[in-house]
């Protein structure tokens, strides 16, 4: 099975590939106040308009765990949200990504694309 670049960089699936899309967006800000459930709806909605589903795991959240520049050990809680999607379109996405960054007020949110092969 391959995955074929298109013209404009964005990835198309072949062979009955397809690509699952995963956003990891933050339970709560960088001062540790929660983000209203409304905001994750907001994702939800969205992501249903543009690919008509999404899959989102808003009742079990991962917990990470890192040092930080400082050296001080950092904790966050992070909840995925996911599209699977034929075509990957990898401009829109980074576009969406920044969107998302200011909305959770983040540096960087984790935004990626696996591989799916439907067996």
């Amino acid at each position: 099975m391959s995955t074929r670049a298109a013209p404009s960089g964005d990835l198309d699936a072949v062979d009955g590939a397809m690509h699952l899309v995963q956003l990891l967006l933050p339970l709560r800000d960088n001062a540790g106040a929660p983000f209203p459930r409304a905001a994750f709806e907001q994702v939800r909605a969205e992501l249903t308009e543009r690919y008509g589903g999404v899959t989102a795991y808003l009742r079990s959240p991962a917990s990470g765990v890192w040092r930080d520049e400082g050296g001080e050990v950092a904790r966050d809680e992070v909840v995925m949200v996911e599209v699977m999607v034929e075509r990957l379109d990898r401009r829109w996405w980074a576009e969406y990504r920044g969107t998302l960054e200011q909305r959770f007020r983040q540096a960087e949110l984790v935004a990626r694309a696996l591989r799916y092969v439907r067996l």
